[in-house]
């Protein structure tokens, strides 16, 4: 009798919902392809026996601490628990005598995560339970077993989180008290047949359902249709026959104009996010671990691992783990990449801490496994910044991924290949993945969408494709890398292989045309709200950045002129890891949980406890010669200045007296003095004996005028300050220009609602600036009368539950104007910000970013300026037109908005998830006004800024001393005020050569002369990993030594100075 025909070309749908059914583990398993999939199974004793002990709290002890322990039975469906507990399974292990000469694997699900150890505490493999696509439980304890097999004992560690950590959702509060189920612990045997065919199925099924208009979508529908009706529960010969259907399929290859896919393993695991850091260093070893398994039984796979400090944990918790990968990186399987110390935020952390990233972790790389990265990757970060391709060629490396900016929400990014162009004009090969993932599965309709996607593909026919669980770690699975074999050159879909990243890069530089430039800052268009989010560690890290700024600076100083004063290069490699490690994109952008916050904070008070000590350590050898027994006895102060200008301050010293002292500050009662013209890179000293020490200041006044406003007044401009504390006239005098536009006011506060579509810590959103609250002051009253300084102090109720305390402060060196704030803040998704009216017509604001500046557009006129409501900047905003300008300076925030003449600053946000006590408390923080003659570009703005934020180091002293003060001051920059010296550092190989590195700020060509006091022998100019790239001339004049320098705009230029001892 004929074969009946099958009609499927008449009811498709139905035939595909039929091959779907004979894959899914559900309620027909008895009967398809599930049935088959194992040869034997075994559980319970004496196949198996489990003991435990578990870890008080939420330790995580040892392998050599736990095995030493107590264990007790447990059973399949014992309850681990509470959340990010730690208990030690130990698992004897006795293969029956059936499964000889077999496969033998252990399927363990613990329905969380788990490291499978050794006896002899050599970690295996990582295991994820509780399903999903995530899901991985199986262990290979034996691949051929003995007749007369002896008990084996293995450990597993079994940690209390899933993947995504313990929360409700993927992004709610961790859950404290869950619990995990161990749900199975079996032996069994695959059917190797079985499973191949059901991953010829996977395939087979998704062609037919993504190519259903093709010949080839038909063709694997009517192949898979044919392997159903010739399966045959527990006929291994109908699964024989089954394979040799769909091996005829897959034999018919693509053509050699196919888009090629290179395919990378990877895993992305957050360095911390929904859990700790001390969970991410088991999530390395679980995952890494896992996928060197991999390599083994797949000598064509390729994994790559990015972020030093992983591996860094990994060789310093897991040894013989970093071994064996070290040697699986000289095979190329394991390919260590990115080139930074953790895959940081580009937006929050300055250019010099974007430097050290790059430095520490190429450092690494080439330390432990001889080479540098040429791929910056960096997949998951909220935006970035400008100045990254200049950053990433001194670094040495050429070549930059991510596919962060596919999740834009207003305008699709038009590239996927391209040529990424800073600030400076330095240009990367710049790819962002078609596929619009870092965690792709291996499936049909990623290959196609990588062509579909692929915004290029008429000028470069290729694109990378990065496969394996992630963010969580985990990485690809066996099923993953099954899946790729069968279509690496299959009929109708893109060829694919495996490969190193360098080897897409390459051939891309190589092959493609016509490759388009993108000029400037890739800007992310999501997740605004993480410029304010946790607003602490922001503070900390912007105070972390410049403290050590300052303490590598006084320490090149003090080695070269103080007697037995060692550089403390050790202790500041340590610090400044710390200091990246916080940068990483999850932490410092305000986006984990609280334990996260918890650590970081404990972090940043060990950075800046270090940090003050070894100031000190620097200031006492250099000065303890001069140094007053202590503050009170002093008769005067020294001030060191660490930026490289002249400069005059109001500064506050607690403590002191004198008669010298004109004023005391009212609210902390701090003694001011007015530091005059301390040098650029040098000191002076204030005497404080007589009365007279402050004439050079002339004085500024507090009054209240007939409407009631607070007015502030010195030689340079006039403020009026209303009794609701908003600031409705700012007047300079000479100048004689009015700022504030009439009937506006500014340092207006404003509560934004602040509800986001699902990223509560993540966004801002553009609706959030509809709808928002003018908060008004009360209690104004003046509190400091000059002359040095004159204070108002406001106070404004924010709501029931917060209130913020202001102190609006004016100098008598300066026309800047200070606000000190002090906020109690305790609100529900709500955003603080701060608005100011300019009499001020410009078509762009210019923002600070790292080494230089970014101007954004004012307007709307389209969706992609709308898209940049709110924006990221650093130490300063400025509004300028022809002429005249305002800056808006901060001591700590990030996040800017300008509409029109209206500037704003958001201060503190209330998001509730992933942190669900975001922010709430105290914080302090400071802006100012900073009124300026003249344009953007011909204003001291960038200065000021430093000023702001780089207070003059100061010291009691006795003022009668005599020091010799000759090295001073110790570098001078002369030429165009354009280039900042920002960095002076030791080298990293060897302590008595010193590192300058220094940046042109405006955007134009400049020239200036470094000159220094130290003992120069040589001067060459380096990249950022301070490699040789030329020697540069050496002019010696007397005691000095100079070097001149041209800069192109917007340059960062490193110079390494030869010191003789």
């Amino acid at each position: 009798m004929d074969k009946p025909m099958s009609y499927l070309q008449k009811h498709p749908s139905i035939t595909r919902d039929r091959v779907a059914k004979f894959l899914a583990d559900g309620q027909w398993k008895d009967v398809n392809i599930h049935a088959s999939l194992y040869e034997a199974r075994a559980s319970g004793s004496p196949a198996i026996e489990l003991e435990m002990w578990s870890a008080p709290g939420q330790d995580r002890p040892t392998f050599e601490h736990a095995v030493k322990q107590e264990f007790a039975p447990i059973q399949v469906g014992h309850m681990f628990g509470p959340s990010w507990s730690t208990h030690w399974v130990r698992m004897k292990v006795q293969i029956p005598a059936e499964m000889e000469g077999k496969h033998v694997r252990l399927l363990f699900d613990p329905s969380c995560e788990a490291l499978v150890w050794s006896d002899r505490g050599e970690p295996l493999q990582g295991i994820t339970g509780d399903g999903g696509d995530n899901y991985h439980v199986d262990y290979t304890v034996t691949k051929k077993a003995k007749r007369d097999e002896h008990v084996r004992v293995l450990y597993l560690e079994v940690g209390c989180n899933g993947m995504f950590g313990n929360g409700g959702g993927l992004i709610g509060p961790p859950q404290e008290d869950r619990t995990f189920r161990l749900s199975t612990a079996d032996l069994v045997v695959y059917n190797d047949n079985a499973w191949a065919l059901y991953y010829d199925m996977e395939i087979l099924a998704a062609m037919a359902k993504n190519l259903q208009d093709s010949p080839r979508g038909w063709q694997a529908l009517v192949a898979a249709n044919d392997i159903i009706n010739e399966f045959s529960v527990g006929d291994q010969k109908s699964i024989k026959s089954a394979l040799n259907i769909s091996a005829k399929f897959f034999a018919a290859q693509g053509g050699q104009g196919n888009h090629q896919v290179y395919a990378i393993g990877n895993c992305h695991i957050d360095t911390a996010w929904l859990w700790p850091y001390d969970e991410t260093k088991r999530k390395i070893a679980r995952s890494w671990s896992t996928q060197l398994d991999y390599m083994e039984r797949y000598p064509e796979y390729r994994f790559a691992a990015s972020q030093a400090q992983q591996f860094e944990w990994l060789r310093t918790l897991y040894p013989s783990l970093f071994k064996r990968i070290q040697e699986k990186a000289k095979t190329g399987q394991f390919i260590p990449i990115g080139g930074t110390w953790v895959e940081m935020d580009c937006n929050i952390p300055s250019g010099e801490s974007l430097a050290r990233q790059f430095l520490l972790g190429q450092r690494f790389y080439k330390q432990h496994f001889g080479q540098t990265c040429d791929v910056f990757w960096l997949p998951d970060t909220f935006g970035y910044s400008s100045q990254l391709p200049q950053i990433v060629r001194l670094a040495g490396a050429k070549y930059f991924f991510t596919q962060k900016l596919s999740w834009n929400n207003i305008n699709k990014f038009p590239h996927t290949t391209f040529q990424w162009a800073g600030l400076d004009g330095s240009s990367v090969l710049t790819h962002m993945a078609p596929a619009n993932t870092y965690t792709a599965q291996v499936t049909v309709s990623d290959l196609i969408n990588s062509v579909k996607q692929h915004k290029d593909v008429a000028y470069s026919n290729e694109s990378l494709y990065l496969y394996g669980n992630g963010d969580g770690g985990g990485g690809p699975l066996e099923a993953m890398i099954e899946r790729l074999d069968r279509i690496k050159d299959v009929d109708g879909l893109p060829r694919i292989k495996h490969a190193h990243p360098n080897e897409f890069y390459e051939h891309v530089e190589k092959t493609a045309r016509d490759l388009v430039t993108w000029k400037g800052e890739l800007y992310f268009e999501l997740h605004r709200g993480t410029y304010t989010s946790q607003a602490r560690t922001k503070q900390y890290n912007r105070q972390a950045e410049l403290l050590l700024r300052d303490v590598e600076m006084l320490s090149v100083v003090a080695q070269s002129v103080a007697h037995g004063f060692a550089y403390p290069a050790a202790e500041l490699d340590r610090v400044w890891k710390l200091v990246c490690l916080n940068q990483f994109h999850d932490v410092i952008p305000g986006s984990s949980i609280e334990m996260v916050y918890r650590d970081s904070d404990k972090i940043y008070e060990d950075v800046v406890n270090s940090g003050k000590a070894l100031m000190e350590s620097a200031m006492t050898s250099l000065f303890s010669h001069v140094a007053a027994e202590s503050v009170s006895k002093a008769t005067g102060v020294l001030f060191v200045n660490t930026t490289a200008w002249p400069r005059s301050d109001v500064v506050a010293v607690p403590g002191l007296q004198g008669p010298g002292v004109q004023q005391i500050r009212e609210r902390d009662n701090a003694a001011l003095v007015v530091a005059a013209t301390v040098p650029g890179c040098g000191m002076s000293v204030a005497d404080v004996t007589n009365g007279s020490a402050d004439i050079e200041a002339v004085p500024v006044t507090a009054f209240k005028d007939s409407k009631g406003n607070v007015v502030l007044e010195n030689i340079f401009v006039t403020a009026k300050i209303s009794p609701r504390g908003h600031l409705v006239s700012l007047w300079d005098r000479r100048e004689e220009r009015e700022l504030v536009p009439k009937g506006c006011a500014a340092n207006v506060f404003r509560l934004h609602d602040d509800v986001p579509l699902f990223w509560d810590a993540w966004d801002i959103e553009i609706y959030n600036q509809e709808k928002y609250t003018e908060l008004e002051g009360t209690n104004v009253r003046i509190v400091d009368e000059g002359p040095l300084l004159a204070s108002v102090f406001v106070e404004v109720a924010i709501s029931e539950n917060s209130v913020l305390r202001q102190w609006i402060s004016l100098g008598a060196t300066t026309p800047r104007l200070d606000f000190d704030c002090s906020v109690d803040w305790h609100e529900n998704r709500k955003c603080l910000k701060v608005a100011f009216a300019w009499d001020i017509h410009s078509d762009v604001a210019t923002y600070e970013t790292q080494f230089g500046i970014v101007q954004r557009p004012t307007h709307r006129n389209t969706t992609w300026d709308m898209a940049k409501f709110e924006v990221c900047g650093h130490k300063f905003a400025d509004l300028s037109e022809h002429g005249y300008g305002v800056a808006l300076l901060n001591d700590c925030k990030y996040g800017f908005s300008t509409l029109g003449n209206v500037m704003s600053m958001s201060l503190l946000r209330a998001p509730k998830a992933p942190d669900a006590n975001c922010d709430m408390g105290h914080h302090s923080f400071r802006y100012a006004i900073y009124p300026h003659k003249g344009a953007f570009g011909e204003a001291s703005v960038v200065r000021e800024a430093y000023q702001f934020n780089v207070p003059l180091v100061q010291l009691p002293v006795d003022a009668t001393s005599s020091a010799d003060f000759s090295i001073m001051p110790f570098f001078t920059l002369s030429g165009d005020s354009s280039v900042v010296l920002d960095t002076v550092k030791a080298a990293e190989d060897n302590s008595s050569q010193v590192v300058v590195r220094m940046y042109e700020a405006y955007g134009g060509h400049a020239r200036v002369k470094l000159s220094t006091k130290l003992r120069v022998t040589r001067v060459q100019l380096t990249n950022i990993l301070e490699e040789h790239v030329e020697d540069a001339k050496l002019v010696v004049l007397g005691s000095k030594r100079s070097v001149d320098l041209a800069f192109k705009p917007f340059e960062v230029k490193t110079v390494k100075f030869q010191v003789k001892a």
